[in-house]
């Protein structure tokens, strides 16, 4: 009789855990166990796993940010914080093509989502300064401002203080070299690839050899569009010390005589073409085909998957070796220009949903959790340590992610903040093509830095 009772217990204890583990939601009720033989001593059940209780739902639109583009990568995340948190995350996946206009739409119609992922050209100089977005400040303690790098939190922050973007990633844009290319013509001597920088006298000492060595041009100031001028933009401002905006990010500076100095010496050098035939895209695509021996616009997506071929990592597409560069300055300490993504909250007037959105922020960017937010992202982390865990060996399993970290040392302003960068950028691939149609070159950059402060103030 004893046996027949504990086992009867036994499965009352283990319907209670099935159901709970099952459900969602109210539990149904269950009968009451049988009461315990006055002789007999049951072993205590285990306690069901705890499920947390429904905490609403949030919206989140997200840009392709690495893989932060995949639904079937970003369900994973939001899975696992759904299961820890109980609040479920719908997500909507924009293009950059239409998703300014998708999100401009749904602020205007009151519906914009609660969370948004990208960087700050947006989320502090266009919806935060515009008054659309919540100001994350109190998300912010003396730990936080410790472990995420200056440069950084300043670029999520507006003018007057407030926090308009949480970041979790970042990247260096870079330039790139075909090591064959200079192995022969016998350039691989002004480059110092443990630090993966040069000065701007080595790298015209590189050019005069490879162009000796070939006799064409070997990189291309390309500027048929602003599809990857970010690598033009850096190379000028560096080569001899010019810059782009003011350090307040109220006009455009680059009438400055040292991008000018620089302008003149790329015009003045053989190997070197101002190309109003390219973009970005085109000049990868010819550096990759080995026409051209080296690359402005470069990034780590490129050293892993050069104009996204399959053969191999950091190989062109004949199997020559490519190797990322800082671009050259007169120091060899080049401030590069980057990338820095992280999230942002609406502010739609719900602060029960607001609370939700930074407990999902803090969750991805500030916990445990983070490194699989970074993984997924595939950048760089924009902070040293997260709620104690250290995110300095996020790749330490990858040998070519873990490499391209040298260059984040040298992320520089992040001037993409300026009003009028739109308009700034059609100015500044215009300024170039006059230039290489051989036009004066410091009466169209003072017309180009002109047109481009007209777009600031306006």
């Amino acid at each position: 009789m004893k046996i027949k009772r504990i086992l009867a217990i036994l499965m009352a204890a283990f319907m209670v855990a099935s159901l709970v583990a099952c459900g969602g939601g109210t539990q149904p009720s269950t009968p009451a166990p049988a009461p315990a033989d006055p002789g007999s001593t049951p072993a205590p059940a285990d306690p069901a796993p705890a499920t947390p209780a429904d905490g609403g739902s949030i919206t989140l639109w997200t840009y392709p940010i690495g893989n932060w583009g995949q639904e079937a990568e970003v369900k994973k995340l939001t899975d696992a914080f759904t299961a820890e948190t109980g609040i479920k995350v719908q997500v909507e996946y924009l293009a950059y093509a239409d998703g300014d206009d998708k999100v401009n739409s749904a602020i205007t119609g009151g519906n914009a989502p609660d969370l948004i992922m990208e960087g700050p050209e947006r989320l502090v100089a266009n919806w935060g300064v515009n008054g659309h977005m919540v100001d994350l400040s109190d998300m912010l303690d003396d730990t936080d401002k410790k472990e995420i790098y200056e440069s950084v939190l300043g670029s999520c922050t507006a003018p007057d203080g407030a926090v308009y973007e949480y970041p979790l990633v970042m990247t260096a844009h870079c330039m790139a070299v075909n090591m064959n290319a200079f192995k022969e013509a016998g350039a691989d001597q002004y480059l110092n690839l443990e630090t993966r920088t040069w000065t701007t006298d080595d790298f015209l000492k590189a050019v005069d050899a490879l162009y000796a060595k070939y006799g064409q041009t070997v990189g291309a100031v390309f500027c048929a569009g602003q599809g990857g001028d970010q690598g033009t933009r850096v190379l000028i401002n560096n080569l001899y010390g010019g810059t782009f905006t003011d350090a307040e990010h109220t006009k455009y500076t680059w009438d400055d005589p040292k991008n000018i100095e620089a302008l003149q010496k790329i015009k003045d050098t053989n190997g070197l073409d101002f190309d109003a035939s390219l973009q970005g895209g085109d000049e990868i695509a010819l550096f990759y085909q080995g026409v051209l021996k080296m690359a402005f616009c470069w990034n780590i997506a490129q050293q892993l998957n050069p104009n996204a071929a399959n053969t191999g990592e950091g190989l062109t597409q004949s199997g020559e070796e490519i190797a990322f560069m800082s671009f050259p300055s007169q120091d060899g300490k080049a401030k590069l220009n980057g990338g820095i993504w992280g999230f942002g909250i609406f502010d739609n007037g719900d602060a029960a949903r607001i609370e939700n959105a930074k407990k999902f922020i803090k969750y991805m960017a500030d916990s445990a959790h983070t490194v699989d937010a970074i993984k997924t992202a595939n950048y760089f982390p924009v902070r040293s340590a997260a709620e104690g865990t250290d995110l300095s060996t996020v790749w330490a399993d990858n040998k070519t992610m873990n490499d391209y970290q040298v260059l984040m040392p040298f992320l520089g302003d992040y001037y993409q903040v300026t009003k009028g960068w739109a308009g700034a950028r059609t100015a500044w691939w215009n300024m170039l093509q006059d230039v290489g149609e051989g036009q004066d070159i410091a009466t169209v950059v003072a017309a180009g830095a002109a047109e481009a402060n007209k777009a600031a103030a306006g």
